[in-house]
């Protein structure tokens, strides 16, 4: 059984940034793809990021160029930094494991990031 255990929420100012970090448990970590989904208030979740076993990357349009995923098989976590953040940024941010990306399997808790003005 595989646990995700999301670190770094908080409470940031516009324009501000946050770094989210994601230790998941088990020895599989290096062959699975490894994703940050959010979900605000009143709305679907959603995939902000996603990064595959070999580093392949991509983005939700809302982020671009302002968030990076990053992976360290080593230590078994995945990071999110988050730039220039925005009043809608502010979600609970869920870090996410499987096979490949779009085909999860695991989910953290979820982390709390509020965006104020």
């Amino acid at each position: 059984q595989v646990q995700l255990a999301e670190t770094g929420g908080g409470l940031v100012q516009a324009g501000g940034s946050l770094r989210l970090s994601c230790a998941a448990s088990g020895s599989f970590f290096s062959i699975n793809a490894v994703g940050w989904s959010r979900q605000a208030p009143g709305k679907q979740r959603e995939l902000v990021a996603a990064i595959s076993n070999i580093g392949l990357t991509n983005y939700a349009d809302s982020v671009k160029g302002r968030f990076t995923i990053s992976r360290d098989n080593a230590k078994a976590t995945v990071y999110l930094q988050m730039n220039s953040l925005k009043l809608e940024d502010t979600a609970v941010y869920y870090c996410t494991l499987g096979g490949r990306i779009g085909k999860w399997n695991y989910w953290g808790q979820g982390t709390q990031v509020t965006v104020s003005s």
